[in-house]
């Protein structure tokens, strides 16, 4: 009995552990069209399948966002609970058999320097509650715009930059790292190549971006995958669903899986270890009441 209370307040204790450590990533792109989307939905099942629990905040409201590409029709948002209209039992949207968690945020982080103070500290109560028990927190900020709150969402938490493999993409992509590393004080970004031919590629596009945005913005940049061009995805997001269910074996499905594992891989800095969600957003909110 002893021994099985000992066991039991270890499991707890490792539980508390690992999830004090949530990580929450940022996935963003200079622009629509750039494939983050696909990467935020794709990433999610690839990091469920391997065993952790996800949550994905969709902070796009455009017709491409999460729940679209999902067939998901969510009727309330983050907005609702905030207000105490909705709870969140009832706007949560769950997907697929890995349950990968989804959560519409885009109007509570566009009303955010509106909310009165109860509102903004029911919508912490909130995010603490839907995040209590997720080991990876993924943001889908599809497009940084002009005036960007995505860019400030969580500066010192990892950020994952979506870049297609056009010389347009790639200028796009370093005026954006450039914007950030400037105006927000980002000073490391991953870097997903999306839609290249193959790996040598796809490192060869990567170097070039790095070199000059460590040359001239002193800024960390990494590799952290690429996917390739791949009919199959294609077809999978016409089905409305991850190309890691459909088709198994396609090639967009291993570079999916070899992303989550370079993902998890990665160090946790400090600033990452004692920051749940909930923490990220009170930063945000700090830094939103800033600007008005």
């Amino acid at each position: 009995m002893q021994l099985e209370c000992v066991t039991d307040q270890a499991e707890g204790l490792r539980r508390l552990l690992v999830r004090a450590s949530t990580r929450v990533i940022t996935v963003t792109a200079a622009r629509a069209g750039f494939g983050a989307t696909s990467v935020v939905v794709n990433l999610a099942t690839a990091l469920a399948r391997a065993g952790k629990e996800v949550l994905i905040l969709d902070e796009s409201q455009s017709h491409d966002n999460v729940s679209t590409m999902l067939a998901l029709k969510p009727h309330h948002d983050l907005l609702h609970a905030v207000r105490r209209g909705k709870t969140m039992r009832e706007i949560m949207l769950h997907d697929g058999p890995q349950n990968i968690r989804i959560l519409p945020v885009a109007r509570a982080i566009q009303a955010l320097p509106t909310l009165c103070a109860q509102e903004r500290e029911h919508l912490l109560e909130s995010l603490a509650e839907v995040s209590c028990d997720v080991d990876v927190v993924l943001v889908d900020a599809t497009t940084c715009r002009d005036p960007d709150i995505t860019g400030r969402f969580a500066p010192n938490q990892p950020l994952m930059l979506v870049m297609n493999s056009t010389a347009s993409a790639i200028t796009e992509s370093y005026a954006l790292i450039k914007r950030m590393a400037m105006q927000d004080g980002r000073l490391n970004f991953g870097i997903v190549v999306n839609k290249a031919c193959n790996e040598q590629a796809a490192r060869f596009i990567f170097g070039n971006v790095a070199k000059v945005a460590r040359q001239h913005l002193q800024v960390c940049v990494e590799y952290l995958g690429y996917i390739p061009f791949d009919e199959k995805l294609k077809r999978a997001t016409q089905l409305g669903r991850p190309v890691l269910d459909v088709f198994p074996a396609a090639q967009s499905t291993l570079a999916f899986g070899e992303l989550g594992r370079n993902l998890m891989l990665l160090p946790t800095a400090e600033s990452e270890q004692s920051e749940g969600l909930p923490n990220v957003i009170q930063r945000l909110i700090r830094q939103v009441s800033t600007l008005n």
